[in-house]
């Protein structure tokens, strides 16, 4: 079961941040992808800086955007280059 919550996670955390980055997605395995790959990014960002969620959904929803958003400013970033 905690797979499924990893999923779901990953999916809203992608969702989340596409949303915020303004773009158009990348459809259901992408927006899961990218928030799997940005709550390890997130989760690094908030070690290194000491911080950490309270441990529930909505911590690790909040971590998982916020490394999901950095990734695909990062992304951009490299796109343009």
């Amino acid at each position: 079961m905690s797979f499924l919550w990893f999923l779901l996670v990953g999916l809203v955390a992608g969702w989340l941040a596409g949303t915020l980055v303004k773009g158009g997605g990348f459809g259901l395995l992408g927006n899961i992808v990218v928030g799997i790959i940005g709550a390890m990014l997130g989760g690094f960002l908030f070690g290194a800086l000491g911080l950490s969620s309270n441990g529930g959904i909505i911590g690790s929803i909040v971590v998982a955007t916020i490394g999901a958003v950095v990734l695909l400013i990062i992304v951009r970033a490299l796109k343009r280059a």
